[in-house]
């Protein structure tokens, strides 16, 4: 991209870094258009207020004197990883870069298991959870809804 330091490849790389909030169920567009010089960061994204930006100091990419960078987004809700060919649709006009989408707001987990007493009994076992996330979802959301999706995988055992 003239004007633009980095190469496509590491501007996708570092918007795929962006931390996003949905509100709505609908799909939504945000834009970042900077005229240079400048840093751009997700500080420069500009949306409605159905997107929230929880990360604006990622940096996206620095743009030189005289350079112009404009990107448009979709923003979507999923859950899990989506490949971008799973992402391209048919009607999607030249210069649009569909790319994977990473639906995981979980960024890392410790667990721990100990044995522990409850009343005179000391046969219990106790697990505690250390669970980091990027801010979408607070981490006792995070073990609710996993707690849900595990309960609802385990369903189809328990009439064997």
């Amino acid at each position: 991209i003239d004007g633009v330091l980095e190469d496509v490849t590491q501007i996708i790389l570092n918007i795929k870094k962006l931390a996003l909030k949905l509100h709505v169920e609908e799909d939504k567009t945000i834009e970042i258009d900077v005229k240079g010089p400048a840093t751009v960061t997700a500080a420069d994204i500009i949306s409605d207020d159905d997107v929230e930006v929880l990360n604006t100091d990622q940096y996206i990419c620095t743009v030189a004197e005289g350079g112009n960078f404009h990107v448009r987004m979709t923003v979507k809700k999923g859950r899990g990883y989506v490949a971008a060919d799973q992402n391209k649709s048919d009607d999607m006009p030249i210069g649009v870069l569909p790319i994977d989408s990473i639906y995981t707001p979980i960024s890392r987990v410790n667990y721990q298991v100990e044995s522990t007493r409850v009343g005179r009994r000391n046969d219990f076992d106790k697990l505690t959870l250390d669970v980091w996330t990027n801010g979408s979802i607070s981490p006792r959301e995070a073990i609710s809804l996993a707690a849900k999706i595990m309960t609802e995988h385990l369903a189809i055992f328990v009439d064997l």
